[in-house]
């Protein structure tokens, strides 16, 4: 469906932080609607479509979005370290590694079905790139691991928190929750399991199949419960990805550019190469993380070994935005 003439208005007239504002509103409307296990592939696949026709536009007419969406969109770290401010008497943090829009039905229907009570849902952005490393540094961690075993330090800016970092089944990381006030818990899922089928076919498929049966099990709500007994929580992700494998191929010029400057990822440190096209198909991006060149919108290449069917690092939507669902336990006081 091509966007409306209203909302290539507001993209087109509006000041930058106004027409992200819209264009965020926009991207979480369609994805957080209803989702059935039997129809969940095709429907993701049609509503990554829809939000396709946004970065249709940022790639063409509306590239020079891109150089104000650190500034326009609050960061999910900022976010973060905003939230913990807050004067909650005790909170938690679950951060689900790649999570992204896509996945926010499951976990609005599933808080319904379980007597939670939803705060707030809505959207924040990536770090540029969007990478794990990344948002680990900007929340003050040396890495995703060093929050194992409550290893997190006394240098990060969620303080005071018990941390912890695992890739485990469900009811095992309920064990792992303590009995401090403050929990920070990341858990490597559905990253894992997207690197795992991204070069199997069409690795949306997949993964939306499995998606559906974590954040619909029984083990996962106990362990969402355990985490909020008492607390008031937020469940958000580092990133999001792009389902590369249902990209368009770039044509022949712009494919042999992006494979020699990317190769099979989405975007690179440093300067890089001057992109020669006009609408660019790469843009440089300055950040508190340096200066990278990052592949802009969805187009797929050809390179050797394959490119992957889902990845991350580049300039989607459903790359860099995250999820942010806060909620409660109902009857629990925070």
């Amino acid at each position: 469906m091509a966007l409306s003439v209203s909302t290539l208005h507001a993209l087109t007239q509006d000041p930058d932080a106004d027409a992200w504002r819209f264009i965020v509103n926009y991207a979480v409307e369609i994805a957080r609607k209803p989702l059935a296990a039997g129809n969940a592939p095709s429907e993701v696949v049609k509503r990554d479509r829809e939000i396709g026709e946004l970065d249709l536009f940022l790639s063409s007419n509306g590239w020079d979005l891109w150089q104000t969406f650190g500034s326009s969109v609050e960061r999910t770290s900022d976010r973060l370290v905003r939230w913990w401010a807050e004067s909650f008497s005790a909170k938690a943090v679950l951060i689900l590694d790649g999570l992204s829009l896509r996945e926010l039905p499951w976990l609005l229907q599933g808080a319904s079905v379980h007597g939670f009570t939803l705060h707030e849902i809505s959207a924040n952005a990536s770090e540029l790139p969007g990478e794990t490393d990344e948002f680990a540094r900007a929340l003050g961690f040396t890495s995703r691991g060093k929050l194992q075993n409550n290893g997190g330090g006394l240098a990060h800016k969620l303080q005071p928190a018990q941390t912890e970092s695992v890739d485990l089944p469900w009811k095992d990381c309920e064990t792992l929750i303590g009995n401090a006030p403050n929990q920070i818990f990341w858990h490597h899922w559905p990253d894992a399991k997207l690197h795992d089928v991204a070069g199997s076919g069409q690795g949306l498929e997949p993964l939306t199949k499995d998606v559906a049966e974590q954040l619909s099990s029984d083990d996962f709500w106990a362990f969402i419960e355990r985490l909020a007994t008492g607390r008031r929580l937020v469940i958000t992700s580092d990133h999001g990805y792009a389902a590369t494998g249902y990209f368009p191929d770039a044509d022949s010029e712009v494919g042999q550019f992006l494979k020699q400057t990317f190769g099979s990822s989405r975007g690179k440190t440093g300067t890089g190469t001057a992109d020669p096209f006009v609408p660019p198909v790469a843009l440089q991006i300055s950040s508190t993380h340096g200066k990278h060149l990052l592949a802009l919108g969805c187009r797929k290449w050809k390179n050797q070994g394959g490119y992957p069917t889902l990845t991350h690092g580049g300039l989607s939507l459903l790359e860099v935005l995250s999820p942010w669902v806060e909620l409660s336990k109902t009857g629990v006081r925070m």
